[in-house]
C-alpha cells in the first residue's frame, strides 16, 4: 500500500462523496480519507450526526445533512449544495462516490416487516441509484469512480434477506454500470465486507428477540428452535468481527490505485463467502442447507 505521504499526494485536489457517514464504516472511512487529503462529504440523516462531524474539526471533511436517500429530493439539494462548494474551492467534479448507506434486520421471510423492508429497498436500491444518476455528471469531469459497500451476497443465506437481496440487486447494478460507463472509464468497485463491528451489525441478536415479541405468534413458533440456535451462532460471530477501520483502509487503497481491483474482500469470513460464490449454485446451496 501507498504510504501516507504518496496517498496525500494522489487525493490532493480530489473530493469524495460517501453516504451513511453517522457511524460504523461510513464514519471511520470519511474521517480516513479525509485524514489523507481527500476533500469528503459526509451524508447523514440527522442534524446530530452532522455535528459530531464537525465538531471533530477537520477542515476537508463536509457534512451533507440531511440526506435520506428515500427522498429524492434531498439528493438533489445535496447536489447543488456539493456542487456550490466544489466551485468554492476550485476543485473540478467529483473524484469518488462511496454508496454505503443502508441497514437492515434479520427475520425470516415469512415474518419480514414489509414496510421495514420497503424501505431499505428504497434506500439501498434505488437511492443509491439515484445517486448514481444525481453525481454521474460530476464524476465524469473528475475521470472519477464508483465504489460500493456491500456484503457477498450472492449466495442465500437465510434470516437476512432485508440486506442481502439489497446487494444481490447491487452486484448486478455495479456489474452493469462497469460496462455502461466503460467509455467514459469510470470503474465500479465492489467492496464486499464479511463481518463488520457496526452498530447495525452488532444489533442482529436483540433484532431476534424483537421477531419473538411480534404478533403472528403461531408462525414465530414455526421458526424459534431455529433462530435460538442462529442467534448463540450470530454471539459467537459477533466476538470476530472485525473493526471497520479497516474496510476504510482498503476503500482507500481502491480511491489511490491507478488500476484498482473490481472486487475487494474485507473482513471475518468474507474470503470464505468469496470462495462459496465461485461454486456451483447447487453445491453452495446444498453446502448452505447443511449448516441450518
Amino acid at each position: 500500500m501507498s504510504t501516507q505521504t504518496s496517498s496525500g499526494s494522489l487525493a490532493e485536489g480530489k473530493s469524495i462523496l460517501i453516504t451513511g457517514c453517522s457511524s460504523g464504516i461510513g464514519w471511520e472511512t470519511a474521517i480516513k480519507l479525509a485524514g489523507q487529503g481527500f476533500t469528503v462529504f459526509a451524508t447523514v440523516r440527522k442534524e446530530s450526526d452532522a455535528a459530531k462531524l464537525g465538531d471533530l474539526g477537520i477542515s476537508d471533511l463536509v457534512p451533507v445533512c440531511p440526506v435520506d436517500l428515500t427522498n429524492l429530493e434531498h439528493i438533489a439539494n445535496a447536489e447543488r449544495l456539493i456542487a456550490n462548494e466544489l466551485a468554492h474551492r476550485g476543485e473540478k467534479g467529483l473524484y469518488g462516490l462511496i454508496n454505503n448507506a443502508g441497514g437492515g434486520s434479520p427475520a425470516p421471510i415469512e415474518l419480514l416487516e414489509l414496510d421495514k423492508f420497503h424501505q431499505e429497498l428504497q434506500a439501498r436500491v434505488l437511492g443509491s441509484v439515484a445517486m448514481v444518476q444525481t453525481f454521474l455528471p460530476l464524476l465524469r469531469q473528475a475521470h472519477g469512480r464508483i465504489v460500493w459497500i456491500m456484503t457477498p451476497a450472492l449466495m442465500p443465506t437465510p434470516y437476512v434477506t432485508s440486506i442481502h437481496a439489497c446487494d444481490f440487486a447491487i452486484n448486478c447494478i455495479a456489474r452493469t454500470l462497469e460496462i455502461e460507463l466503460k467509455p467514459w472509464n469510470i470503474p465500479n468497485i465492489m467492496i464486499r465486507c464479511g463481518g463488520i463491528e457496526t452498530p447495525a451489525g452488532l444489533r442482529t441478536t436483540s433484532d431476534v428477540e424483537m421477531i419473538f415479541g411480534r404478533g403472528l405468534r403461531q408462525r414465530v413458533l414455526l421458526y424459534e428452535k431455529a433462530l435460538r440456535k442462529w442467534k448463540r451462532d450470530m454471539n459467537a460471530f459477533d466476538a470476530k468481527r472485525t473493526d471497520p477501520e479497516k474496510v476504510a483502509e482498503v476503500v482507500l487503497r481502491a480511491l489511490i490505485a491507478r488500476s484498482p481491483k473490481r472486487r475487494y474482500a474485507v473482513g471475518y469470513m468474507a474470503g470464505a463467502a468469496s470462495f462459496l460464490e465461485l461454486m456451483p449454485q447447487t453445491v453452495s446451496d446444498w453446502i448452505l442447507k447443511q449448516r441450518f
